[in-house]
């Protein structure tokens, strides 16, 4: 099952939404990786992708939020990363056991909706809290 995005998800900040939109294109591309049964390499060059491209995205989050000195930054900041903390648990099991259908679950249950409600919820509260994407 793909992850889709849409416009719902788009916080107004072009590059935390680039960001964004390139987890779910690369997560998309690990779950159809899996699904199709390509090399252990192929997957593992993914999962690699996702753990690294998770933690500079969220650097970035919450470097705008140190900025703009957002209240709610330490909540946010521990959310990220129990979601790293999970891409990186997933990324030792595939390394042990290789890929599997409980590891594609995971994958979905814990990254893919985790983001779709972290970016619903979390991220758009912080842009509505500083009134000015344009700024972000």
């Amino acid at each position: 099952m793909l992850f889709v995005w849409d416009k719902s998800l788009e916080i107004g900040n072009d590059k935390i939404d680039s960001q964004h939109k390139e987890i779910f294109k690369r997560v998309n591309k690990l779950l159809s990786a899996m699904a199709d049964g390509s090399g252990k390499d192929t997957i593992g060059k993914l999962i690699e992708f996702l753990t690294e491209y998770v933690v500079s995205h969220f650097d970035a989050e919450e470097s705008l939020m140190r900025k703009h000195h957002y209240n709610e930054y330490q909540l946010h900041k521990m959310q990220h990363k129990l979601l790293t903390t999970d891409v990186l648990r997933i990324k030792q099991e595939f390394e042990g056991q290789g890929a599997s259908s409980d590891l594609v679950i995971q994958i979905q249950k814990k990254v893919c909706n985790w983001l779709k409600s972290h970016i619903s919820t979390e991220d758009k509260k912080f842009v509505l809290t500083t009134k000015n994407t344009e700024h972000l």
